[in-house]
């Protein structure tokens, strides 16, 4: 797999977590803590949308970034897609830890250890993986401008 194909597969999950967001964005009033609900669809869109515009700067602007870089990108998506689903399934266990001012307006009481571990851990993974890919991206670019041939204009 090289930069093109790792671009290309960041774009389609980039897709389907905007797609998925819109049905989920369907459920988000029939789950018992709808305000958490809307949180992962919004979660689920607005990621999905991140990973749109990442993919489409690496496949239709000159770069630096690497294959690494991209491999890590590829991490942050799936990540990314954890803490997602951590939030659909929030929507019914209520957690107060990881998104207290949500959780307080969602009426949420808190949930079992286990489920704001779960909760906690996969915004912390995705929450940093994000961080470094958007940094390896804007590196990659950098990178770009500053190479031979670049001209300040």
């Amino acid at each position: 797999m090289g930069v093109h194909e790792g671009s290309r597969q960041i774009l389609i999950h980039g897709m389907v977590l905007v797609l998925v967001g819109l049905v989920w964005g369907l459920v988000v009033p029939g789950t018992p803590h709808p305000r958490l609900a809307l949180g992962a669809h919004i979660q689920f869109v607005t990621n999905g949308m991140l990973f749109i515009v990442l993919a489409t700067a690496l496949l239709a602007l000159p770069h630096s970034v690497g294959l690494r870089s991209v491999r890590f990108m590829q991490v942050a998506v799936w990540l990314t897609w954890a803490m997602a689903m951590s939030e659909v399934a929030n929507s019914w266990w209520g957690t107060t830890q990881t998104l207290p001012i949500a959780a307080s307006q969602a009426g949420a009481t808190g949930g079992e250890a286990w489920q704001e571990l779960i909760v906690t851990l996969a915004h912390m993974g995705a929450g940093l993986a994000l961080i470094i890919a958007w940094s390896l991206l804007v590196v990659g670019f950098l990178k770009r401008a500053r190479g031979p041939g670049s001209s300040d204009a």
